[in-house]
């Protein structure tokens, strides 16, 4: 069994994190301009981009007695029409029927018998739309690869290229057997002290360079052991969750952004997370919490090398950022943002996760399953903060436009909330996902979303890309009542 087929220990985490009430999976709702395809034509269309993404044809084989980690193998039974559904909405089929339908999709866990994907076509659309629904687990990809596989499936022009197709129809390969899969695991074990005396030579052969890049991680991994002793403070975003999502989205301007960063300072990020805080402040204080707290966000950081684009599995380590909800005046929780963050890069916070994400990979399953659990038990943050940048060209499906694409990180254990944001051709749409009972009102969150980034915008003096001034700027596209 080659090693590039077993899960990393980050890959793996995600399958010990995962609980009935907490499902590992990555998603988004994409929209898209005209009439659906026939459900056979998209079946097809994907059928012939699968030998770019083989992986999406592979599924779990897992070590007997737990003596590895798992690893990915061909799925004999592999049928394109079960991870490729079809649905409709029903009247009038506006976004508020959308986002009802994405909370129960998002809601179902992946079969970890089958390969970790499922793609729904959505018919009903109003306004002469469609929607593709995407679900893949978190240890299959992670948010930048994802955007990479994306790319793959769609194309750039309403009238492509034909794809070329392999010479040869695909044949699973035989699946190991039990003994096989525990062999190879405990070869593996036996050969790790080996690659770690190869380690100790390459240092001998190379020791300032080693001594320097060793003492920035040492200085990283400190960074991360300080963050882990100040837990996040309590919060209503952290409570017992159930498997029932909500699901909304606040469509944004990426151009906006960039002149509130240019204008103020700092960086497009720093602007997001200062509206996001902005509108956690707001709907706190609407709710009758104290705001005089600093929530953590949890933000994943690619390390994932330009070479590595395109490849699957998880490149990524965190960083714990500062949001000072309490903060009302807009340019001050902006600056403060920027600096806070400019120190936690300075620490090498992200340099130290990812030590420690590279060591995990030496532990035995057992250990790590025990601290995939203590760390779902420990609150090192309030709720996750995604920024994932997409492509900014358009894409096609059959023809067909891609309008908006709104991403879903999953919600961890004790977790109720989490923010996704991802660029798209000129936009900027954050995803809010919430646990169905925890937080029924997740609209209310995002309308304070949007008028935090319309605060944040006006603060600065910047118009949309339309040339609209912020003032006299209609309410963004996507403003719903509250759910009942």
């Amino acid at each position: 069994m080659a090693n590039q087929d077993r899960l990393t220990g980050l890959d793996s985490s995600f399958l010990h994190l995962e609980r009935d009430a907490a499902h590992m999976h990555v998603a988004g709702c994409m929209v898209f301009e005209g009439h659906a395809p026939a459900y056979e034509d998209l079946v097809a269309e994907i059928v012939t981009r699968l030998y770019l993404v083989p992986r999406y044809r592979q599924r779990l084989a897992f070590v007997p007695l737990n003596q590895g980690r798992p690893v990915w193998v061909d799925d004999p039974h592999f049928n394109v029409t079960y991870h490729v559904r079809h649905t409709a909405l029903p009247r009038p089929g506006g976004d508020q029927e959308l986002k009802r339908l994405c909370g129960r999709v998002f809601s179902q866990a992946l079969d970890r018998a089958r390969p970790l994907w499922e793609l729904w076509m959505v018919e009903g659309l109003s306004d002469d739309r469609f929607a593709i629904l995407s679900k893949t687990h978190h240890a299959l990809v992670d948010g930048v690869s994802g955007v990479d596989i994306a790319t793959v499936l769609f194309d750039t022009s309403p009238d492509p290229m034909p794809v070329a197709r392999p010479d040869q129809e695909w044949v699973p390969k035989p699946l190991p057997s039990s003994a096989q899969l525990l062999a190879d695991a405990l070869l593996e074990r036996a050969t790790v002290p080996g690659e770690i005396v190869r380690g100790v030579r390459a240092t001998v052969r190379g020791p300032r360079q080693v001594a320097r890049k060793a003492g920035e991680a040492l200085v990283g991994v400190g960074a991360m052991a300080w963050t882990g002793l100040n837990a996040a403070p309590p919060s209503p975003f952290n409570v017992r969750i159930g498997p029932h999502r909500r699901f909304t989205w606040v469509r944004g301007d990426l151009s906006e952004f960039k002149a509130i960063k240019n204008t103020l300072g700092g960086t497009v990020n720093d602007a997001v997370l200062a509206v996001v805080s902005g509108a956690l402040g707001r709907y706190m204080r609407i709710h009758g919490d104290s705001t005089d707290v600093a929530l953590k966000a949890m933000i994943p950081v690619s390390v994932r090398a330009d070479v590595e684009r395109g490849a699957l599995g998880n490149r990524v380590a965190a960083m714990w950022a500062s949001l000072p909800v309490g903060i009302t005046d807009p340019v001050k929780r902006m600056r403060r943002i920027s600096s806070a963050m400019k120190d936690l890069k300075e620490s090498g916070q992200a340099v130290g996760a990812q030590v420690l994400t590279e060591l995990s990979g030496f532990a035995p399953p057992t250990i790590m399953a025990q601290a995939a659990r203590l760390q779902a038990r420990q609150r090192l943050f309030n709720l996750v903060v995604t920024n994932i940048p997409g492509p900014q060209v358009p894409l096609y499906m059959l023809g067909r436009e891609l309008d908006a694409l709104y991403p879903m990180v999953p919600l961890a254990e004790n977790t109720a909330l989490g923010i996704a944001i991802m660029s798209y051709n000129g936009q900027l749409n954050f995803g809010l996902v919430s646990d169905f009972d925890a937080l029924p009102d997740v609209e209310v969150l995002a309308d304070e979303l949007r008028s935090s980034i319309d605060e944040l915008a006006t603060a600065a003096g910047v118009s949309g890309s339309d040339g609209v001034p912020v003032e006299a700027r209609t309410a963004r596209t996507g403003a719903l009542p509250t759910p009942e």
